[in-house]
């Protein structure tokens, strides 16, 4: 058993799973509030969660809280600011039209994960792991070409929103990496456990000082709403639980390529569920978007 849970592939299967469950929730919310509550939704109503899990792994193991140093803090610190961020970016690409191809740009931060994570995180990345990471890439282009029908579509409002996305979050998840990494306690799902609460903390004060003076009247629909926003933070924090384990265990580029199978959860619900048949543009992408996942494995 601990040696299935010390795998990398498991966490990032559970965080794809979740993600894709969370955002769908999340975009049913952003048509009665603004993207900065709807993001409020995932840090506030999650907290009891992180909390919850935190306290259950900690209860379970003769733990002591160790020293914490200036990386962790600042790290921390660092990854909640651009993860609210690039929550929020994402949010507002609900509310816009292309958003196809606005969600396609958020990708673009499993290259720049690799590109960032080797040049400024000493993060080595092989021959084979590059490769898999333009496959999977190459896969979400022609999965957004088949959506929206042509190449000069690729770059409008909604993909400079994503773009920002894609480089937030992949700051993020190289950031929360290297904080989680600096603790000295030699159990990853502790660490990772410590990391995401701390951030969860710091993002709900955060995001709620800000929705407090700029937008109160957002807490009043949250009240109403209190059962989907409920439903947000826990998939919200079981999605990053996922994330934050696998991040702990191995390098984040290769843990974002993989997570790229979520892709392919959303296109499944719509081909069995809603009938939607893929085009042979997106069945190529699937394809590609697997075989990058799958070289990432090898690598």
């Amino acid at each position: 058993m601990g040696d299935i849970l010390d795998s990398w592939i498991l966490w990032t299967c559970l965080a794809a799973g979740m993600q894709s469950v969370r955002t769908a929730a999340q975009k049913y919310l952003t048509g009665d509030m603004s993207a900065v509550a709807a993001t409020l939704v995932r840090y506030l109503f999650g907290l009891p969660f992180a909390l919850a899990w935190f306290a259950a792994l900690a209860a379970a193991r003769d733990w002591h809280l160790p020293d914490i140093g200036l990386t962790f803090l600042i790290c921390g610190l660092l990854a909640g600011i651009l993860q609210i961020l690039a929550t929020v970016l994402l949010v507002h690409l609900f509310t816009l039209r292309n958003f196809a191809v606005g969600n396609t740009y958020v990708r673009s931060e499993i290259v720049l994960t690799a590109l960032i994570g080797y040049f400024f995180f000493s993060e080595a990345i092989t021959l084979l792991g590059w490769i898999a990471v333009l496959v999977c890439v190459s896969g979400l282009v022609l999965i957004s070409l088949a959506k929206t029908g042509r190449l000069s579509s690729l770059w409008n409002e909604s993909a400079m929103f994503g773009l920002g996305s894609g480089l937030a979050f992949a700051l993020t998840s190289l950031l929360l990496r290297k904080g989680s990494l600096s603790l000295p306690v030699d159990d990853p799902m502790l660490t990772a456990s410590m990391t995401l609460l701390y951030m969860v903390l710091l993002q709900t004060c955060l995001t709620s000082a800000w929705v407090a003076a700029r937008q109160p009247e957002e807490f009043g629909i949250l009240r109403r709403k209190w059962r989907a926003c409920l439903f947000v933070g826990a998939t919200g924090v079981a999605g990053s639980v996922g994330w934050f384990t696998a991040m702990t265990l191995e390098l984040a580029a290769y843990v974002k390529t993989l997570g790229q199978i979520e892709f392919l959860f959303s296109l499944s619900i719509a081909w069995f569920y809603f009938r939607e048949r893929p085009r042979r543009q997106e069945l190529i992408g699937m394809v590609l978007i697997v075989a990058g996942a799958l070289g990432i494995l090898i690598a």
